[in-house]
């Protein structure tokens, strides 16, 4: 199967994984406002989606859309982080309709807001309740470094190095031979 569907997207980090370690074969931290485009181009390309699910981290919080295929399956994991103060990202119900149940669960648990959702209502909670149970306090979040292996990282933005600091890189951006790191 081609990763075309990759192909001119604003990424903060395209990684490669072994499935037998983590069931992915491909990792993509993107930002919110490419998670439409990425999808569509996944719907194109003959994807379904399985699930959508959320951590609370200390980077912010960490929504993570899994997608496979039936003739080559191949599983692959969007990832969007969005910050603790401003938690929206841009639905995908519209692309798949599927995700609408998902995003509503996401939304009842963490808080998540999932803009251009038809019906973002209760789904799981009692209507009146207003807090997200699945948030944790401030001090009991961990950062994603601790939560998440990227993969192997093909491209890398500043920010993403930034969470996922390279330990074999120096101050200066630099490997342990004097290269710099992706």
């Amino acid at each position: 199967m081609s990763d075309a569907w990759i192909e001119g997207l604003d990424l903060e980090c395209n990684a490669t994984c072994r499935y037998e370690e983590s069931g992915l074969k491909r990792s993509v931290f993107l930002r919110p406002e490419e998670a439409p485009k990425a999808a569509a181009r996944l719907a194109e390309a003959g994807f379904f989606i399985e699930d959508i699910s959320v951590l609370d981290t200390a980077d912010g919080l960490l929504a993570t859309y899994h997608f496979d295929h039936f003739e080559c399956p191949g599983r692959i994991a969007l990832r969007v982080v969005v910050p603790h103060e401003d938690p929206k990202i841009p639905s995908i119900s519209a692309i798949y309709p599927g995700a609408a149940w998902h995003e509503r669960e996401c939304h009842d648990f963490f808080g998540l807001e999932f803009t251009d959702h038809p019906n973002l209502i209760p789904l799981l909670i009692p209507d009146d309740m207003t807090e997200h149970p699945l948030l944790k306090e401030e001090t009991r979040r961990k950062g994603l470094a601790e939560l998440v292996q990227p993969g192997t990282i093909e491209t890398c933005s500043t920010w993403f190095k930034g969470l996922f600091p390279d330990p074999d890189e120096n101050e200066d951006g630099e490997g342990p031979d004097g290269a710099e790191t992706p």
